[in-house]
C-alpha cells in the first residue's frame, strides 16, 4: 500500500484544528504504520489560476478584494498605526468591513534581519501588559517585555487568521525607508543617485550601509515564503513594489539603474529578475501565487524601438518612441515577453499586478477629456495591462488604487475603475487603510480607529460579497470573514447557487458545490437499475463484492426525489477528491459547524453503506485517491 499523497496529507492536516476536541478517531482501515496523518489547519486554501480567474483546490473560483496596509517597509518596522490602535479591534474591525485580504509592504531589509536571526526592534510600538495597564498585550512576552519586528509579525498573521482575512507581502523597498519607494530597483545599483540612500542597510541593528544586492533580495523573500510554507493565511509574494525609471533623452544602451523589460538576463531586467525569484519561491511553497507588477516605460516595439532607444525631449505622444504609464503599471512587455517559469504548473501561480491611480496623484495625460470607462480603456488601460485579462492571459490583480475624495474627477476615475474591476473579475487591494498616505489619504481615520465611511462607501460595492444578503465572501474555507461575512465553504455550500456574488458584475451558481437541503416536490421518478462494481482491497477483513440495485437507496415516498449516488462525493461536485475526505471528517467533528444535505450525506457514507457517516468513510476516500482501491464503495460482506 502507499503513503498518503502530499495532497492527502494537506487534506487531513486541514481537519486537525476541526477534529481538536471532538470525539471523533479516524482508524486505519488496517492501513500500514506508515499510513500517518499531519497535525496542521493551514494548507486547504492555496490557490491557482487557470486564465484570467483564480481558483481554490476544489476548482472554486475566488476573487481577493482588499486593501493596503503599510508600516513594514518604513523605520517603524510594524504596520502603522498600532501605536493607537488595538490589533484585535483594528483587524476585527478589517473582517467586518469585508476586506478579504491585507497587503502588507515591507523592506527587504527588514527581511533580511528576520532571516538573519536578529530582527529588528520596533520603535514607537509601546505595548504594555501589567496588572495596572495593558495595551496590545498580545506583543508583548510572557516577561513583559516587547516583541521584535518578526514576532509581532507572526502575531498578526495569527490575528488575520482569526478574523478569517489572508494576506499577501509587497517588498516595497531594498531598505526600510519611508519614501523607499521612491527608489527605482530592487537591489542596490551603483550608477543610481539615491541607491547610497534607498538600498543599503540604514538600522543601527544591521550591518549598516550595507548594500541591499539583487540576491540578498530573492534570498530573504524566499525565506519568508519557506518560514510560512505550511500557514495559508500568507497566501502570497508581491516580488517588488513599482518598478520604475525612464530611459532619459542621451546615450545608445539602456542605463542600469532604470527597470526594463526584455529576454535579457540583466540584473535590472525586472522580466528575468522576477522569474529568477519566483522559481526560487516556488521551490520552497509551490503553492504560493506570485505577484508581478509592471514598470514605467515601454518602447514602441512595434517600430523597432528597444530599451536602448533615448526619448525625444518634449515628443508628443505619437512621435515618442516610448509608452508612459504609472510606476508598476506597464504591463505591455506581457505581450511581447510574457513570465515563463518553466512549466505550466508554475505558471498557474503567476498574478500580474499593475497600479492605477487618478489625476489627484498625478494629471496623466488621459484624464485632461471629460473621460469615460471607454476612452481610459482606449488611451490607457486596455493596451497598458487591460488586454491581459481580456485574452484570458493571467489574473490580475490592481495592487494599489484609491485617493481622495474630491467630488470630482478623481473621485469619478476611482469610480469607473471600481466597477470595470467588478464586471471584469480583476482582484484588488485598495490604498490604503491608513491614513497618513499623504497623496491618497486613507480608509481609517489618524487614530486608527474610525472608518472614513464615505470612502468606504464607494471602495465597498468592490468587495466580494453575495448578492442579495450582501455577506462578505472570504477566502478561507472555515472561518467565516468577520462578524458579517462568511467562509468560502458556506458560500459555495449555501449562496452560490441561490443569490451568487457580486463577481463579474452578478453571478449566479459557478461552484461546485450545491446546496441541496430544500426538499423538491417534483413527482418522484425511477431510476435506471445502476450497477456498482468494486474490487478486493489489501485490507485483511474486508471482502468487497458486488452489489446491484434497481435505486441505490431505498424508495422515498416522501415526494422528494430518490438520490443518484455518487459514492464518495460529499462535496457534490460530481468527482471524488480529497476534498470530499475533508468535508466528511468536518462533519463529523461538527455537524452543525459543517454541514452536510441529504444528498451529501448519501454520497459521504461510502463504506459499508447503510451503517451511517464514519471516519472510515473519509479514509476510504482517500485510499481512492491514493490507487489503493479502485472504486467505491467498500462493502463488507
Amino acid at each position: 500500500m502507499k503513503k498518503l499523497t502530499d495532497a492527502a496529507v494537506a487534506i487531513l492536516s486541514a481537519a486537525a484544528l476541526t477534529l481538536a476536541g471532538s470525539a471523533a478517531v479516524v482508524p486505519a482501515l488496517n492501513a500500514p504504520a506508515d499510513y500517518a496523518y499531519a497535525v496542521d489547519d493551514g494548507n486547504d486554501d492555496w490557490l491557482h489560476a487557470k486564465g484570467s480567474r483564480l481558483y481554490d483546490s476544489a476548482g472554486n473560483e475566488v476573487w481577493l478584494t482588499g486593501a493596503n496596509w503599510f508600516g513594514l517597509n518604513c523605520t517603524e518596522n510594524f504596520p502603522h498605526g498600532l501605536w493607537s490602535a488595538d490589533v484585535d479591534t483594528l483587524l476585527s474591525g478589517v473582517a467586518d468591513h469585508g476586506i478579504n485580504i491585507i497587503r502588507f509592504p515591507i523592506s527587504t531589509e527588514l527581511l533580511i534581519s528576520w532571516m538573519n536571526g536578529k530582527p529588528y526592534s520596533c520603535t514607537g510600538l509601546n505595548p504594555k501588559n501589567t496588572d495596572g495597564y495593558k495595551f496590545n498585550p498580545d506583543f508583548c512576552h510572557d516577561d513583559g517585555s516587547e516583541m521584535n519586528s518578526m514576532e509581532v509579525f507572526d502575531v498578526i498573521m495569527k490575528k488575520c487568521k482569526k478574523y478569517g482575512i489572508k494576506a499577501f507581502i509587497d517588498v516595497h523597498s531594498p531598505a526600510s525607508h519611508n519614501s523607499g519607494h521612491n527608489y527605482e530597483l530592487w537591489y542596490y545599483e551603483k550608477s543610481s543617485k539615491v541607491a547610497d540612500d534607498m538600498a543599503t542597510i540604514k538600522e543601527k541593528e544591521g550591518d549598516t550601509g550595507a548594500e541591499v544586492s539583487w540576491q540578498d533580495w530573492i534570498d530573504a523573500t524566499t525565506w519568508l515564503a519557506k518560514k510560512y510554507a505550511n500557514d495559508d493565511t500568507l497566501l502570497a509574494y508581491d516580488l517588488k513594489n513599482e518598478p520604475h525609471g525612464k530611459r532619459g533623452y542621451t546615450g545608445t544602451s539602456c542605463p542600469t539603474d532604470i527597470a526594463k523589460w526584455d529576454e535579457s538576463t540583466d540584473l535590472n531586467n525586472w522580466k528575468y529578475s522576477a522569474e529568477e525569484c519566483a522559481k526560487s519561491i516556488l521551490k520552497v511553497n509551490p503553492h504560493a501565487l506570485i505577484l508581478i507588477e509592471g514598470i514605467e516605460q515601454y518602447p514602441k516595439t512595434e517600430k523597432g524601438y528597444t530599451f536602448d532607444t533615448p526619448d525625444i525631449f518634449n515628443a508628443p505622444a505619437d512621435q515618442s518612441p516610448w509608452y508612459g504609464a504609472w510606476w508598476g503599471g506597464n504591463l505591455r512587455g506581457v505581450k511581447d515577453h510574457p513570465v515563463n517559469l518553466g512549466s505550466d504548473t508554475l505558471n498557474a501561480q503567476i498574478v500580474y499586478s499593475p497600479h492605477d491611480y487618478g489625476p489627484s496623484v498625478y494629471a496623466q495625460s488621459w484624464f485632461e477629456k471629460d473621460f469615460t470607462t471607454q476612452t481610459l480603456l482606449d488611451d490607457y488601460w486596455y493596451d497598458t495591462w487591460a488586454y491581459i485579462e481580456d485574452k484570458d492571459i493571467a489574473p490580475l490583480l490592481i495592487g494599489e488604487w484609491g485617493g481622495h475624495m474630491d467630488g470630482g474627477k478623481n473621485q469619478k476615475w476611482m469610480e469607473l475603475l471600481r466597477d470595470y474591476m467588478i464586471n471584469n473579475h480583476i482582484n484588488h487591494t485598495f490604498w490604503c487603510l491608513n491614513p497618513n498616505s499623504g497623496d491618497t489619504g486613507g480608509l481609517l481615520n489618524a487614530t486608527f480607529s474610525e472608518w472614513d465611511d464615505e470612502k468606504y462607501s464607494l471602495m465597498e460595492k468592490a468587495l466580494w460579497q453575495t448578492q442579495k444578503s450582501g455577506k462578505y465572501i472570504g477566502l478561507d474555507h472555515q472561518t467565516a470573514l468577520g462578524k458579517n461575512g462568511i467562509s468560502l465553504n458556506d458560500f459555495y455550500s449555501n449562496y452560490s447557487a441561490s443569490e451568487g456574488s457580486n463577481l463579474d458584475g452578478g453571478t449566479v451558481g459557478g461552484g461546485k458545490v450545491i446546496n441541496a437541503d430544500t426538499p423538491k416536490t417534483e413527482p418522484a421518478t425511477t431510476q435506471a437499475p445502476v450497477t456498482t462494481t468494486t474490487v478486493a482491497t489489501t485490507a485483511k477483513e474486508e471482502v468487497v463484492t458486488t452489489v446491484t440495485t434497481e435505486e441505490q437507496r431505498p424508495a422515498d415516498t416522501t415526494g422528494v426525489l430518490p438520490l443518484k449516488t455518487v459514492y464518495g462525493d460529499a462535496t457534490l461536485d460530481g468527482k471524488v477528491t480529497l476534498a470530499d475526505s475533508l468535508a466528511i471528517l468536518q462533519f463529523i467533528a461538527n455537524e452543525d459547524k459543517y454541514p452536510l444535505s441529504r444528498e451529501a450525506q448519501n454520497n459521504a457514507d461510502c463504506y459499508n453503506p447503510g451503517d451511517g457517516i464514519t471516519a472510515n468513510d473519509s479514509v476510504a476516500v482517500q485510499m481512492l485517491d491514493t490507487k489503493q482501491i479502485d472504486s467505491l464503495p467498500v462493502v463488507l460482506k
